[in-house]
């Protein structure tokens, strides 16, 4: 699924594409994908595409937060979930630097 995932954000013409292997340090999913749009709409874009690629691909109906103004939109597909963000949002949100610290580091 993050193949397809990846694949589909890259045809959408997302920037700025991170995957993290979140196993073992989150219950919620295997991987974290964090891309950016250009704009709202390029952000609804992006996410609607994704949408409509893990369906086809068959992994089912992916759940979807944040549509309504394209800020940040968070698509949970299961194992994998992805947040697209404008690029202010995503350097304010900094999730990047969240996710990626090892606990080991954290005093």
């Amino acid at each position: 699924m993050i193949d397809a995932i990846l694949s589909s954000l890259d045809a959408s013409k997302a920037e700025e594409i991170v995957s993290l292997d979140i196993a073992g340090k989150s219950s919620l999913a295997d991987f974290m994908v964090i891309a950016s749009g250009r704009s709202h709409r390029h952000v609804g874009a992006i996410a609607d595409h994704l949408l409509r690629d893990i369906k086809e691909l068959g992994f089912g109906n992916a759940r979807i937060e944040g549509q309504t103004h394209c800020d940040w939109v968070l698509i949970d597909a299961g194992d994998v979930i992805v947040h697209v963000f404008r690029p202010e949002v995503r350097g304010f949100y900094n999730l990047e630097k969240m996710w990626s610290a090892d606990a080991n580091d954290v005093q």
